[in-house]
């Protein structure tokens, strides 16, 4: 009895093993589709704009798509990521962690920026913080901070 016990345990192991594995491919899939005609944009913030820090950003999301908190693999949904002084991310990969995570699903936050000029671009990502399929990205804007 007890050998069949440990034989259990150790398939009851495999099992797990194996769910996590199949787990961790599917979060990084990055193939999440956006809806077609979805835009993202900034409501308060125009390129060119001078701006005192710190300051708010307001994201602005077309009625195609909505906002859910990351984790929540929601259809036709995603969370805000704002790219501060960075390239666009990479379409397949999660957004980095050194970019601005909405991932309450939060529309707006107030950050705080050194004097100078920086680029802003609100990104949409999805349950997993990857870009959706096409991506969801505003353009790139250029603000300057006193």
């Amino acid at each position: 009895m007890q050998n069949s016990l440990i034989k259990l345990l150790q398939l009851s192991f495999r099992l797990q093993i194996l769910f996590l594995l199949f787990t961790a491919s599917v979060v990084y899939a990055g193939e999440t589709p956006s809806v077609p005609g979805t835009k993202i944009y900034f409501i308060n913030i125009k390129d060119g704009q001078t701006l005192k820090s710190p300051f708010l950003v307001q994201f602005g999301l077309t009625d195609e798509m909505g906002i859910a908190p990351a984790l929540a693999d929601w259809p036709d949904t995603g969370h805000h990521h704002l790219i501060i002084d960075a390239p666009p991310p990479n379409e397949n990969k999660a957004i980095s962690k050194k970019q601005v995570h909405l991932h309450k699903g939060q529309t707006e936050i107030t950050i705080k920026l050194p004097p100078g000029e920086h680029t802003l671009q609100a990104v949409l990502g999805d349950y997993s913080h990857i870009p959706h399929d096409p991506p969801v990205m505003s353009e790139v804007i250029t603000v300057n901070v006193e």
